[in-house]
């Protein structure tokens, strides 16, 4: 089964929480165990997943990682969004999930986030549920 999820990004770099999105995916899916993979279709922007208690901690995230990549480098692409590439090469394109019970497997203070670093823009996130 494969899903679909839009957004629509508000910052050059932010992190967005998509983990309710992705838990309703899997809950309407009615599988029971399996595999969950959410993936992003864009080479500017990635998936990850991190703490979701403190806000702090997206917010270091962004701001360490453009400390590591800062937007105007030693950089050759034209487009201007260079910075944005190598971020998302950093972070990745996709995370897996276990399904159990009909649900995913997060950790306490795990939540899964969409990390755009060329917005703002519109964005689709593909979400695939593999059953056992």
């Amino acid at each position: 089964m494969i899903k679909e999820i839009s957004l629509s990004t508000s910052k050059r770099n932010e992190l967005i929480d998509i983990t309710n999105k992705v838990k309703e995916i899997v809950k309407q899916s009615k599988i029971q165990e399996g595999i969950c993979v959410v993936y992003c279709l864009h080479t500017t922007a990635a998936i990850t997943i991190n703490e979701s208690a403190d806000p702090d901690v997206q917010r270091d995230i962004i701001v360490n990682l453009s400390k590591l990549v800062p937007e105007n480098g030693d950089y050759q692409h034209s487009e201007g969004n260079s910075d944005s590439h190598i971020k998302s090469s950093i972070i990745g394109a996709s995370e897996t999930l276990i399904i159990k019970d009909n649900n995913l497997i997060l950790g306490t203070w795990q939540n899964i986030y969409f990390a755009e670093f060329d917005g703002p823009r519109q964005r689709n996130v593909i979400v695939q549920l593999l059953q056992k």
